[in-house]
């Protein structure tokens, strides 16, 4: 699996824009794609990012790109811990947060919708989508958004320019590891 990959589908969390990203990943030879995981996560975990792969079915992978310090500051807001508890996720670790996840994604007959927190998305869309099952958003782009579309439009933008200024240093050259931003601790 090459770089790009990452790139392509996780460039805002990748410079610290975003949260997590998900990359739904066709193969059948599993051992390229944990060494491919396992490459990531030694470039990746000095800047503070992870990957891990969240999902199997038959030769599909689901991988989840995600910033853990960001991501726990994410599962400890009051609103989304509205959403998140009568799912039946513990507060924290974060750990424990993510297996609850995994579980969920394995286990359950529809697709766990609240995994937008775990990218970022914001909690009153995801709430909305949860409970409209995705129909009447007022705008569609990396979420379906239900409040404030100007800002989702702004952020969308960003997302997109983002990935595509990470697309075109990495065909000039810049390494996966050049291009994660390492985020300070607040």
């Amino acid at each position: 699996m090459s770089d790009e990959l990452i790139i392509r589908f996780a460039a805002p969390t990748l410079a610290s824009l975003k949260v997590g990203s998900l990359i739904s990943c066709r193969t059948t030879d599993i051992e390229d794609l944990l060494q491919s995981v396992e490459q990531w996560n030694i470039k990746l975990n000095p800047k503070g990012v992870v990957v891990t792969i969240l999902q199997q079915k038959k030769d599909l992978y689901l991988m989840y790109v995600h910033r853990p310090q960001l991501l726990e500051q994410r599962l400890m807001q009051q609103d989304v811990q509205h959403l998140l508890c009568p799912l039946g996720y513990p507060l924290c670790p974060l750990r424990e947060s993510l297996g609850h996840l995994m579980h969920r994604l394995e286990h359950e007959a529809q697709f766990p919708h609240e995994i937008g927190l775990f990218l970022g998305y914001p909690a009153a869309d995801v709430e909305a989508f949860m409970r409209n099952k995705g129909c009447d958003g007022k705008c569609d782009g990396c979420w379906k958004v239900y409040t404030d579309v100007q800002q989702a439009k702004k952020v969308f933008a960003q997302y997109k320019k983002c990935t595509r200024l990470y697309l075109e240093m990495h065909k000039r050259g810049k390494k996966l590891e050049e291009l994660t931003v390492r985020r300070i601790q607040v």
